[in-house]
């Protein structure tokens, strides 16, 4: 008897919500969650990555307070398409929103009905109690109205210059006063932040302290403003996670960070180098994802290959919330748990031009496809027909500089039918 009342509470609950977005799990834990989300800074540079110029004190810190994956990826190089999956924990061919723009002539609105067909962490955690706020890099629509956040500094109004963040994009640039307002203002409630800030993303206008401390004779200055800008972010992360101090929600606050997209800067000018943003190349799809929550997980290094597809199912298992529908992701929490150990074979990736063909056909705008498999093998599909696929080894050639194409056709082969099956255009 007991067993059938559950069940037709289950029942009730899915047919009274065609449009239901969870079913709460028992008991859930029910963290704050706070999501950063680096713009623009390749894998290489941090301090705890290894790099030997740029410091950054704060996230080494915070990248051993945590469980720390320095092989993560994204599965997309271009801002916008990575964004949403961080928002929906799909890939982009699924989430549909495949470019930062739509072709010439189309009202750039009409990719917001992807967003609002589909749940989202604003939408999974409100159904739950959550408050949420938007800071940063947003190109949604206005995250209230569209993204279903509580709150949101950005307006997203087209005809107001709404783009990709707006008014929001001061955040850290400008300090944290809208974050401590919302802090502040909602005392007691569990809460969603998205902290998207514009860093260390052009404009490279670093403080003229930490652009002196990058300057040598032997540096072009784009470089020195860029490094300097890798700190300037590392000085805000510090900021940021000091609210959570000053208020005693560190060992309440899950933290998740990873970047976007990667960039390698370009020497000789203001812009990104080749196999770097807008790539299939790790320069582009590489980043750490940082998973922290205090007392809850262990701190530790994982060389693991993670996704950013994880990201949605670790705050919503953390959050004792269960999709409806299955995410194709994984719970960073449970790979930790094991002491990084995982079934996943694979991981996959789709390249697309920056402007969207079709806002509905996202096999119009494909550029590439790519997998890891088994942790080492990177396969690079172009879309082009007859275009060559290219072959790495990222473990022993982690910057990709030795096609092994044609030396290992056979595996080749096997990864063309892994992508198949994965998505076929």
């Amino acid at each position: 008897m007991f067993r059938r009342r559950i069940f037709m509470k289950q029942l009730a609950f899915l047919f009274l919500g065609t449009l239901t977005i969870s079913a709460r799990a028992v008991e859930p834990t029910r963290p704050n969650v706070l999501l950063i989300l680096g713009d623009d800074q390749a894998w290489t540079d941090f301090g705890f990555m290894g790099h030997p110029t740029i410091q950054t004190p704060h996230f080494d810190k915070f990248a051993k307070e945590s469980a720390t994956f320095t092989r993560g990826y994204v599965p997309t190089s271009l801002c916008r398409p990575s964004l949403v999956t961080f928002l929906t924990g799909r890939y982009p061919h699924e989430h549909r929103i495949c470019g930062n723009d739509p072709a010439p002539g189309i009202d750039r609105r009409e990719m917001l009905k992807h967003i609002h067909r589909l749940p989202t962490l604003p939408k999974w955690l409100g159904a739950e109690g959550y408050v949420s706020f938007q800071t940063g890099k947003w190109w949604e629509g206005n995250p209230q109205e569209d993204g279903k956040f509580t709150a949101g500094m950005s307006h997203g109004d087209p005809k107001r210059g709404g783009r990709h963040g707006d008014l929001g994009l001061k955040i850290s640039r400008e300090g944290h006063q809208p974050i401590i307002d919302f802090l502040d203002a909602h005392p007691g409630k569990p809460f969603f932040l998205w902290h998207a800030p514009f860093l260390p993303h052009t404009p490279h206008t670093p403080p003229e302290r930490l652009f002196a401390k990058y300057r040598a004779p032997d540096r072009p200055m784009t470089v020195a403003r860029y490094y300097a800008m890798c700190e300037w972010f590392d000085e805000t992360l510090g900021d940021v996670l000091g609210l959570l101090d000053q208020r005693g929600l560190r060992n309440n606050t899950l933290v998740v960070f990873a970047t976007d997209n990667g960039w390698i800067q370009d020497p000789k000018g203001n812009n990104f180098a080749p196999k770097s943003k807008r790539s299939p190349y790790d320069g582009g799809l590489r980043t750490p994802i940082i998973v922290r929550w205090p007392d809850r997980v262990t701190p530790a290094l994982y060389d693991t290959p993670v996704s950013s597809v994880d990201i949605v199912p670790t705050i919503l298992a953390a959050c004792g919330i269960t999709p409806v529908e299955p995410l194709p992701g994984l719970n960073l929490l449970a790979i930790a748990d094991a002491k990084g150990q995982c079934d996943r074979q694979s991981l996959f990736g789709e390249i697309f031009e920056h402007d969207v063909a079709d806002i509905d056909d996202p096999s119009q705008s494909l550029l590439y496809r790519w997998t890891l498999s088994a942790g080492r093998w990177k396969l690079i599909q172009p879309a082009a027909t007859g275009a060559a696929a290219e072959l790495y080894d990222v473990l022993a050639d982690p910057h990709e500089t030795k096609n092994l194409a044609d030396s290992e056709s056979a595996r080749v082969v096997e990864l063309q039918k892994s992508l198949d099956r994965w998505w076929t255009p």
